[in-house]
């Protein structure tokens, strides 16, 4: 039997015998996955947003918060621009297929109301100025292929 641990997921998950693998391991941006592989959708959503922080970061933005919450709702990543004095608000979207229409359909009008609102409530609550205060979307779809499809959307609002 073999266990498989990501230590920056903080998922586990054993494969053998009859059971199925819980988990997913990272090289890099490549998800491990095989045949056999069932994750659930907290698990997917961690994936998805790990992800997505990686491309934030090689995109050469400093993360300020992940999973930011208040009685309202959560902000998936927070993120800033300091050379353009930028902050990114991230909405991340995680499918495995494009069952329920892809990411144009993922962010509806209430959702995007949402996120303005959970923004200004962030940014009320902030000593720091920004210049531009900008909401994007990214979509990660893991799919049958080995590495996944990262989808960016900048300014969706």
């Amino acid at each position: 039997m073999q266990l498989c641990i990501s230590a920056r997921l903080g998922i586990t998950g054993r494969r053998g015998g009859n059971e199925t693998l819980a988990a997913a391991c990272l090289v890099g941006v490549a998800v491990q996955v095989g045949p056999m592989t069932t994750l659930t959708r907290v698990q997917l959503g961690t994936m998805g947003e790990a992800l997505a922080v990686d491309h934030l970061t090689r995109m050469g933005l400093r993360i300020l918060h992940r999973n930011w919450r208040c009685r309202y709702g959560e902000l998936d990543v927070i993120a800033s621009d300091e050379a353009s004095r930028t902050v990114v608000f991230v909405e991340v979207k995680t499918r495995t297929g494009d069952g329920y229409g892809g990411l144009a359909h993922a962010v509806t009008p209430r959702k995007v109301r949402r996120l303005r609102r959970l923004a200004g409530l962030w940014l009320a609550g902030q000593d720091q100025r920004w210049a531009v205060v900008r909401i994007d979307v990214i979509g990660v779809r893991i799919g049958r292929r080995r590495t996944p499809e990262i989808t960016h959307l900048q300014g969706v609002c």
